[in-house]
Formats: C-alpha cells, structure tokens, sequence
C-alpha cells in the first residue's frame, strides 16, 4: 500500500508555488484545481498544471491533482487535459455515490487511452465531504479499483450539516471514524482534512493523533510548515519499534512452546495483537526504505 501520510496542497495557477512545493519533505504533491482557484482562473490553472506536471516530483513523491467536482461542468475538461505521464493520481470532490466514481473512471479511462497510458495506470482520491457522502462511504470506495484513498474534507462537511467546525472537532467524530472504517473494509488509504489553523502545531499535533487513533493514515496539508508534525504522527517513533520488535519476539518464542497469548510487561498479547504489531513493523520498514532513497 501506498505511503501517504503528508499530501500538500498547492493552488494550480500559482507556477511559482509549484516549482517551490517540489523541495517540501511532503509524500505527495497535489496540485489544486478546485476551491484554492478562482472561477475566472480555472483556465489558467488547467494549463499551469499541465505544463508543470511532468518531471515535477523531486523527493520521490507521488503527484496528484485535484480536479473539479462533477456538479460544476468543469470535470471533463480537467480530466482530458492533466492525464499525463508524471501524474500518479487524481482527486475527485464532493463524491457522493458509486455512479460518480463510475463516471470519474470512465473520464479517466478515455484519457488515458488518448494519451497513451495504459489504462488503470492513474488513481483517483475521491473526497467524502456531506452528509451523503459518509453514509454512502463503502459504496463509494468500492466503485473501482483505481481508488487508494479517499479525502475526508471537514470544512463543506460541517457546511452541509450546518454546524460548526471547532478546534476541538467533536463535529467530525462520526463522519472520521465512518469514513475510516470503511476505507479499512475497502482496502484504501483513509487521508484527514486540512487543519486550517497554519500557525497552530500544538493543535495540529493533537488533532492528528485523534484521527490516527479512528484509523486515518495521512493528511493533507495547506502549508509547507504543517508537512513534518504530520509526518511525525504517522511515523513510529524509535521507541515505539523497539516495543514492538521485542514483543513480538517474546510471543514467538512462547508460540514455539505451544502457547497461544503471553504476559509481557504488564499486558496480555494474543494472536490478534501481535498481528497488528507485524502490519506496524511492516509499515515502519516501509518508511525507513523510502527514507533511506
């Protein structure tokens, strides 16, 4: 699976911005099409992105784009002109059932043929923000396999639900631990919401490891300054590999006396547990490859 733990936004008609994001120790670039680009400068974004993309990754990140939402007549258009080679993906506001990603994939497919890339090369990120939405989660990452991730977008959520949004994000709970759970049961990456406050790194940490703990493994970011509290979240810590290498250890070795759980300082550990450890020390090796190259 796909290492995505910091993803940063850059407006898609800003060239200065995006040949600036390339040296940002993000996972991925996602050059924004949508809500960071004004009507009269969509055009304009279409062809900045389109001449930026190839060769734009630099630290091995993966590229996406964000194109516009179905609804506003903008998608096709989008699609046809960034699917490109260098693009690894793209991402789909506003998602709200499986026919939109069915529709999506179609547009993408009849692009990349056009282009000449094999198609099911490019991803797709569909964004989960209303009410709709999150109830129709599982069905709408279960409508093709070009999905690794799907976007949880708290801002025109709460806007749908006509609430709030607070620091303390009480209003995101089940909306996060829905879309977490069924990105769990599809198999793709479930990626948090922006936090808006760029100044906040305390509230930003804070905020991180509550959606950590309902099963997110990224975030997207909306500044350079956000990238490494956020990839500090979604990295374990030295300390952490360490407890699970030595607890994994110790219930092999009861294991190959036939036992089926241990005590091991203080705690009981199972199957089950040491499973999860396993996919932990899996993810931690994963990094330091990626880290080392």
């Amino acid at each position: 699976m796909d290492l995505l733990r910091s993803l940063l936004f850059v407006p898609g008609n800003r060239a200065d911005m995006i040949e600036k994001a390339r040296t940002a120790p993000a996972d991925a670039l996602v050059l924004d099409m949508e809500d960071s680009v004004p009507l009269t400068e969509k055009a304009t974004a279409r062809a900045v992105v389109t001449r930026l993309v190839p060769g734009l990754a630099l630290r091995n990140q993966m590229v996406f784009v964000r194109v516009n939402g179905l609804c506003t007549g903008l998608t096709e258009e989008d699609i046809a002109a960034v699917v490109l080679k260098g693009v690894d993906g793209l991402s789909l506001p506003k998602a709200e059932s499986p026919e939109d990603i069915i529709r999506a994939d179609a547009l993408i497919r009849a692009a990349e043929i056009k282009q000449g890339i094999e198609p099911g090369t490019i991803r797709l990120i569909p964004w989960i923000e209303t009410a709709r939405g999150v109830m129709y989660a599982y069905e709408i990452l279960s409508a093709s396999p070009r999905l690794i991730g799907v976007a949880f977008g708290a801002d025109d959520f709460t806007r749908d639900m006509g609430v709030e949004r607070t620091k303390e994000a009480m209003e995101q709970f089940f909306p996060r631990a829905s879309i977490g759970l069924a990105a769990r049961v599809a198999g793709v990456l479930a990626l948090d919401t922006p936090y808006v406050d760029i100044k906040d790194e305390e509230g930003l940490i804070r905020d991180t490891g509550r959606a950590r703990l309902l099963g997110f493994k990224g975030r997207f970011c909306i500044h350079p300054r956000q990238i490494d509290a956020v990839n500090k979240v979604y990295t374990p810590s030295p300390e952490e590999i360490d407890s699970a290498r030595k607890t994994v250890a110790a219930f092999d070795a009861a294991s190959a006396q036939g036992k089926g759980a241990i005590q091991y300082q203080g705690q009981m550990v199972d199957t089950a547990g040491v499973e999860r450890l396993r996919k932990f020390l899996a993810l931690a090796d994963e990094l330091s490859k990626k880290q080392a190259g």
